[in-house]
């Protein structure tokens, strides 16, 4: 009757021993094997990985090089600037420049002070809805309905995966009031001007009960920001 019981308790020793070697944080090795390169490195997030390819195709940014970041770290802000970290260490001996395709994203001023050690620039701005519609812009929406909540083409794309069971409102529909209970309003900033993403947005303000609002942005500030990166400003 004891054996069981012991075998339980040695699995479990095994398992808190497994699960603490897994969230020992290690520098990302994913740029060791790459030669040393003229290249200018734009670590992004994933969120702007369709907008940031389209500019660099459309205007033959041949000097770039992409890597993206998981777009859901977003629901755990605190871990994004640990995964930036670990990625400038592998790579800032591999490229010329390297640029971060993040604003602040929610950490507080943490990216900011991370990237002053390495002397690496970043997005301008609080956050994507900020740098897509231009600092006034969002000013004055924020202004107008301070209770608003953003979507962007991908977030349209997103939702149901990054949003509604990425916060779990699928398994918890009570965190739904929990979440949005302060929202008055979606506000669609859409950088292509796309009818079935449009439609999509429209559903969604409806599932969260707000009323909704769409302003075609383009690539606001990301399309300056990048071209910088040619002149070297």
């Amino acid at each position: 009757m004891i054996q069981p019981e012991t075998n339980k308790r040695r699995r479990g020793r095994k398992y808190q021993l497994a699960k603490a070697k897994k969230q020992i944080l290690r520098p990302d090795t994913w740029a060791a094997s790459l030669e040393p390169s003229d290249k200018i490195l734009i670590l992004a997030c994933g969120a702007l990985s369709k907008e940031i390819s389209a500019l660099i195709r459309l205007n033959n940014w041949t000097h770039l090089k992409t890597r993206y970041l998981p777009a859901i770290l977003h629901n755990s802000p605190d871990k994004i600037t640990e995964q930036l970290r670990n990625n400038l260490q592998s790579a800032q001996a591999k490229f010329s420049r390297i640029f971060i395709g993040y604003a602040d994203c929610g950490t507080g001023g943490e990216i900011d002070s991370m990237l002053d050690e390495f002397g690496v620039q970043r997005l301008p701005g609080a956050h994507c809805y900020e740098f897509y519609s231009g600092n006034q812009s969002f000013a004055e929406m924020m202004d107008e309905e301070p209770g608003s909540f953003f979507l962007t083409d991908f977030l349209v794309e997103a939702f149901e995966k990054l949003v509604w069971q990425g916060m779990k409102i699928d398994r918890y529909p009570e965190l739904l009031d929990v979440y949005f209970k302060h929202y008055k309003k979606l506000v669609y900033l859409g950088q292509t001007e796309n009818t079935e993403l449009q439609t999509q947005a429209v559903k969604i303000a409806r599932r969260l009960g707000l009323k909704y609002e769409y302003r075609f942005t383009g690539y606001g500030e990301l399309a300056p920001a990048l071209s910088a990166l040619s002149t070297g400003i």
